[in-house]
């Protein structure tokens, strides 16, 4: 621990030297695990050592081919868990029973593209989550010390090392948007129970020695969702709230070991009711965190680059740039790739404040992946590639 207490008193990696890649979180799962998770997730006996071993191969997997690909800030790809946001019913209390989420606004309002949609029979945890029925707790810390614990164990195994490892963990914002509340007065009690809950995993994450990546998607896809048929005030009401609660939780964590990662969903939709960045810029940069991680590769947000310069991030913050799209099959070309970073490095005004990543995680619902797992580390490989081409640019 003497290793990951020094490692979390430093400040964020920054790409001095040359472009540094990472990406946003989850990767793909091999078929065995996912079909152990959806069957525990559904409440079916399912063998604890079967799951435990599936995932930690996973695990294994992951970090190799992270590796492979020259990734340089990596993770565990999320292996061992169902969902970005619903495996923490298995951490907190108060979660039971299934929640029906509001639709995506831009799938409702197209009726060929929302039977598209249904025709693909995919099913993802994220649309029918648990609900909040009782006070929300942090219960019980065994499961994220038995990921650290495969995680250290995979990265021992590798000749090779990142050059530093993130951990992913929800924002309070998120788990209330997706898991509906049956408790709480009111979404503010709401949203500040789950942060006051999340306080216990968010500072051990940091005290392991891993940077903290606070998944917000809810920042800015809840506009065209939970508040899809409210006034834009009302959202930016609840931007406010959850980052005030972000950094309520945060209190007791170095912000220099904290990025925040934002997108407007993970989906390949139209994306025609997002909200602009412009709109919700100045309330993220209140958040007390270190770097932003932020969608910019897909073709409704690519353009907002150029908010960067009107509305900068805070000085001594780092940009995550999504330069890979995580919805589509297409595999970037690395000269694309490093054209994105310079763009991003332009409005940002430092390439050293710049690194390269991806729009999303590529798994976020275990076996709900738009991408064929091949083409997930051809994607990788060309991250690599573009932020090296881009590193000769501006470094």
């Amino acid at each position: 621990m003497a290793g990951g207490q020094e490692a979390a008193r430093a400040g964020l990696k920054r790409s001095d030297t040359r472009i540094l890649s990472t990406h946003a979180g989850s990767l793909p799962r091999p078929k065995p695990l996912v079909e152990l998770q959806l069957r525990a997730s559904r409440g079916e006996p399912v063998d604890p050592d079967s799951l435990e071993r599936a995932s930690a191969e996973a695990t294994r997997r992951a970090v190799a081919m992270q590796l492979d690909c020259g990734i340089d800030i990596g993770n565990d790809g999320e292996q061992p868990r169902e969902s970005f946001v619903t495996y923490v019913r298995y951490r907190l209390s108060g979660f039971s029973g299934e929640s029906r989420r509001p639709p995506v606004r831009d799938i409702a309002a197209y009726p060929s593209f929302r039977a598209l949609m249904q025709s693909q029979g995919r099913v993802s945890l994220l649309t029918a989550p648990p609900r909040a029925t009782g006070a929300v707790r942090y219960a019980d810390r065994g499961p994220l010390e038995r990921e650290i614990a495969a995680y250290e164990k995979a990265l021992a195994e590798q000749p090779r090392r990142f050059a530093e490892s993130f951990w992913t963990a929800p924002s309070p914002g998120i788990v209330a948007s997706a898991m509906q509340n049956d408790h709480y007065a009111a979404l503010a009690d709401y949203v500040n129970a789950v942060a006051d809950a999340l306080r216990t995993e968010y500072e051990a994450i940091v005290a392991a020695g891993f940077v903290l990546q606070i998944d917000a998607p809810d920042l800015a896809m809840e506009r065209h969702r939970l508040f899809a048929e409210l006034p834009l005030e009302a959202f930016l009401d609840f931007v406010e709230l959850t980052v005030a609660a972000i950094n309520r939780a945060l209190s007791g964590v170095p912000r220099e070991r904290v990025r925040l990662h934002v997108c407007w969903g993970n989906y390949e939709g139209p994306h025609t009711f997002d909200v602009p960045f412009d709109e919700i810029a100045s309330r993220l940069y209140e958040a007390r965190v270190g770097a932003l991680v932020l969608s910019m590769a897909n073709p409704r947000h690519a353009h907002e680059h150029r908010t960067l310069s009107r509305i900068p991030p805070p000085r001594d913050w780092n940009l995550v740039a999504g330069v890979i799209d995580t919805t589509t099959n297409y595999v970037e070309h690395p000269e694309v790739v490093a054209d994105r970073i310079e763009a991003a490095a332009r409005a940002v005004g430092d390439p050293r404040r710049v690194l390269a990543g991806t729009d999303c995680g590529f798994d976020t619902s275990t076996g709900f992946g738009l991408v064929a797992e091949e083409i997930v580390w051809e994607k990788l490989r060309a991250l690599a590639e573009g932020a090296r081409i881009a590193s000769g640019r501006l470094l």
